[in-house]
């Protein structure tokens, strides 16, 4: 009987099976890149807003604390962002006539709220309470960067839930005094392994790691 199969079938059946195989495996591992890349997560992405504030000049040069802008992050889950009359408490006496600071002026002349970007925005299936996280000793400068030297704000880190996990799996690395947590070149006093668990035991954090703590 005559061969049907010619000799290098068996030998192009197993680099075709050995291909595929190593194709599936490089699939997945190019997803995972591109869904932890820049691309995706925006990390180091400076968004466009209608107003190029700069937090390096109002808070590293000015030494505006966070909360006069952010007035409700230690009582509410959200940060809050200034309204316009907070801008023009400042803006009304001084660059008065500066074009890049019209659209303030024009929201305060027709009392409309200035359309800023959010660049810290989770998806909705994500709850985040900020208040929680001040009154554990979580500081402004650990999720969001050095943010008084950003002329431009950018998201410093993925807000990806693996990112979230590593705080809530081992808070003692992260957490300082409450009394530092808008101090944005906080050092801390001694090893932060040893204050981190003092902190822990003293405001009483827990490593909340369920799925239900952030999904509701």
């Amino acid at each position: 009987m005559a061969q049907i199969f010619h000799p290098a079938t068996n030998t192009i059946s197993k680099v075709s099976i050995f291909g595929a195989v190593f194709f599936v495996a490089a699939s997945l591992w190019l997803m995972g890149a591109v869904n932890r890349s820049p691309y995706v997560t925006r990390e180091d992405v400076v968004v466009a807003q209608p107003v190029p504030f700069s937090h390096k000049h109002h808070v590293s040069g000015l030494g505006i604390d966070c909360r006069y802008c952010h007035g409700s992050v230690e009582t509410s889950p959200f940060a809050g962002m200034p309204s316009t009359k907070t801008c023009m408490s400042c803006h009304s006496q001084i660059w008065t006539g500066a074009p890049m600071l019209e659209p303030v002026r024009e929201s305060w002349r027709t009392d409309r709220s200035i359309a800023w970007t959010r660049v810290h925005d989770l998806p909705d299936f994500a709850y985040f309470d900020h208040s929680i996280h001040v009154a554990k000793g979580v500081g402004c400068q650990t999720c969001h960067g050095q943010v008084d030297q950003m002329p431009l704000v950018w998201r410093e880190n993925t807000l990806n839930m693996e990112w979230c996990l590593e705080c809530h799996r081992d808070p003692a690395r992260f957490v300082r005094p409450r009394e530092a947590v808008f101090d944005m070149s906080y050092e801390p006093a001694e090893p932060q392994e040893l204050l981190g668990k003092k902190l822990v035991e003293r405001y009483h954090v827990v490593s909340r790691t369920n799925c239900s703590t952030c999904h509701r």
